[in-house]
């Protein structure tokens, strides 16, 4: 299955003003990780997301969008320079992906992966996922394979509570086209 750019899905820069409705999204976006990690809500009934307000404060650093599909709202991405699981400080990471339960299974999420990486082409990129984010492994290996027509590398990583499955990818690399 190949995943083209589609006209009903986009990928828009966050602002400092879309700081609450990530913050929303946030909370959907813990709520559903909470099932593969073990994650309490505070006393004030809600996850929350620390690290928000950087998207902000180092704009060279880390990148926040918005996805849509049909002009609704769908999801978001949050990319940083630099990975955790990659020595290469310039290395793009997929810090955290999340779309709407909607328009999964509906080719929304592939197609916002893939026009993050055309956003930034040239770049490698370092997907992390918990093997005990069940749904999302399988998504990701769809998604890096048919991106990269398979010239990609994975690994699988020690990590707490789960090991982690590292997809090292580079943008603008494919190898077979995209229909």
């Amino acid at each position: 299955m190949s995943i083209a750019p589609s006209p009903t899905v986009t990928l828009d820069p966050a602002a400092p003003d879309d700081a609450p409705l990530l913050a929303n999204l946030l909370e959907l976006y813990v709520h559903d990780l909470s099932a593969a990690f073990q994650i309490d809500v505070g006393a004030d009934g809600r996850f929350g997301y620390d690290k928000l307000p950087l998207y902000w404060s180092e704009p060279g650093r880390r990148f926040a969008f918005l996805i849509h599909c049909a002009g609704k709202l769908a999801g978001f991405a949050f990319a940083t320079r630099g990975s955790p699981a990659s020595d290469d400080p310039d290395a793009f990471d997929f810090a955290e992906f999340f779309v709407l339960r909607r328009y999964r299974r509906a080719g929304v999420g592939g197609v916002a992966a893939t026009m993050l990486w055309d956003r930034f082409p040239e770049r490698t990129w370092v997907v992390r996922v918990s093997m005990g984010n069940r749904d999302a492994l399988p998504f990701w290996d769809r998604v890096v394979r048919s991106y990269t027509g398979g010239a990609y590398t994975a690994a699988e990583r020690p990590g707490q509570p789960h090991a982690w499955q590292i997809f090292t990818l580079r943008s603008g690399a494919r190898t077979t086209p995209q229909a």
